[in-house]
């Protein structure tokens, strides 16, 4: 009966540890495209990396080591997998790996040091950091040159996806998946190209059809006389319209008086002798 009350002893015990060590939050964190914008708040050491990477796979076990030292120091430590985020590799420009940030309340610099536990934890307990000159908030990751990186890179992997959808899948040729992919880019630069004309003579309209264009710089006094004239020419063009429909009637000729000449001499028409 002891022996069976210390077993079950145990096996309680076992459990409640099992099951506080799952309830405590990992060391390492995983940040993707959904939860980021966590690093923007606190202090953070991330490491971007591929699988594929044998430099990564290396610095994999020193990482992992680190990060258990990284609740006793007070920063969070993470990683990318930069082959599932590539949002992520375009909004922090991952051209080399493994890329080692530290990040404390949004302001990034990117560590270039010898890659140990030792190093990682004098470059945060000694404040290394500071000597580092930080990113350009024209490169920051929530920047909006970076977000339209991040959506470019999105794209590529998307239609990296599709072409091997297309060839893989469906069996497509590589050529006829690159011709569609031609075709789809060339129609849709004609639809872009469409609506940027709609919008740019909705905004900025030609001012071959403004109306009073031409009498914007003028005085008032010689926009009214212009305007004048141009009425009675065309009531003139109205008389010749009635005199072609009666041939039989004599043409009137209208004789130039002073008015007239007043209106000449407004548009720039030298008077003429009399």
């Amino acid at each position: 009966m002891t022996a069976g009350v210390c077993v079950f002893s145990a096996l309680i015990a076992t459990c409640v540890m099992l099951q506080s060590a799952s309830a405590k939050p990992p060391n390492l964190r995983v940040i993707t495209d959904g939860n980021w914008e966590e690093i923007l708040t606190g202090e953070w050491m991330i490491e971007f990396f591929a699988p594929w990477c044998p430099a990564c796979q290396q610095l994999q076990p020193v990482w992992n080591e680190f990060a258990e030292w990284g609740e006793d120091i007070g920063v969070n430590i993470a990683k990318v997998d930069v082959t599932e985020q590539p949002g992520l590799s375009g909004r922090f420009i991952i051209t080399a790996l493994p890329t080692i940030y530290h990040c404390k309340d949004g302001v990034f610099r990117r560590y270039q040091g010898a890659r140990s536990k030792d190093d990682f934890l004098s470059f945060i307990e000694e404040k290394k950091w500071q000597s580092i000159e930080p990113v350009s908030s024209w490169f920051g990751p929530s920047s909006f040159l970076m977000n339209a990186m991040s959506a470019l890179f999105k794209l590529s992997m998307f239609i990296r996806h599709c072409h091997n959808y297309l060839t893989e899948q469906l069996g497509v040729p590589v050529w006829g998946s690159y011709g569609i992919f031609a075709l789809a880019t060339l129609i849709s630069g004609l639809v872009l190209g469409l609506i940027l004309v709609f919008v740019a003579d909705f905004v900025f309209p030609s001012r071959r059809f403004a109306q009073d264009y031409h009498y914007r710089k003028l005085p008032a006094g010689q926009v009214r006389l212009m305007q004048q004239l141009e009425d009675e020419q065309e009531a003139d063009g109205e008389e010749e319209d009635d005199d072609d429909e009666y041939s039989g009637k004599t043409e009137e000729w209208r004789q130039v008086d002073g008015a007239d000449a007043l209106r000449r001499r407004g548009v720039g028409v030298p008077e003429e002798d009399t």
